[in-house]
């Protein structure tokens, strides 16, 4: 492939990852239930915050691996980051449809999310491939607690969100794994901190905007 059609690619993935319209390789999980999921207003207003953030998540990633992919000095790295990029994007199609299922949208500040995600992914990568594996390790330590939570938030007869963000954390811990064992080291607790709290900033606005 030469750098032109990569660039025309990696455009194309910002772009989607932004304005909306991500392709997914793999269906959607839970489309059997979706005809079981029956919500009230407030439920159904409940479960497309909670979508939105997960969206916002995961324009946050296609940012940090597209910028990591930019810098990754070892070939094998940059197809591991390659992969677990695909799959994210799988994740942001799927919350997408999720959220136009609900009635709702996208966070309407995802350029921004996605401009600062990517500022933060070239900077880790800059830093050395051990480093750049280490942040994208507790990134998706931190997204699988994220999800989690979210198990225990969305509505009970939200059975379609539900299945969407259960495979979405089996994939976040695949990935996360995946670092590690390509040689990535355990972040220093200042800068750990600090992801959890730009995380709980991030969260709390895409829930409502």
């Amino acid at each position: 492939m030469s750098p032109i059609d990569r660039l025309i690619i990696e455009f194309d993935t910002a772009l989607r990852s932004v304005v909306g319209g991500a392709n997914s390789q793999r269906p959607a999980p839970g489309a059997e239930m979706l005809s079981k999921t029956v919500l009230d207003t407030q439920e159904r207003q409940h479960a497309a915050g909670l979508m939105r953030v997960n969206h916002v998540g995961e324009v946050c990633a296609q940012a940090l691996y597209q910028s990591q992919k930019l810098v990754a000095r070892n070939p094998e790295i940059q197809e591991m980051l390659n992969h677990s990029g695909q799959e994210e994007m799988d994740h942001l199609a799927w919350c997408e449809t999720r959220l136009q299922e609900l009635g709702s949208h996208t966070s309407y500040l995802n350029p921004l999310w996605y401009a600062g995600s990517f500022a933060i992914g070239l900077a880790a990568g800059l830093a050395g491939d051990k480093w750049s594996l280490g942040f994208v390790a507790e990134t998706e330590k931190q997204v699988e607690n994220h999800l989690e939570s979210h198990l225990q938030k969305l509505p009970q007869e939200d059975h379609r969100s539900r299945a969407i963000v259960d495979q979405m954390r089996v994939d976040e811990i695949e990935h996360g794994q995946a670092a590690k064992e390509a040689g990535g080291v355990p972040l220093p607790e200042p800068i750990q901190k600090m992801m959890q709290t730009m995380s709980k900033i991030m969260t709390s606005t895409a829930y409502k905007i």
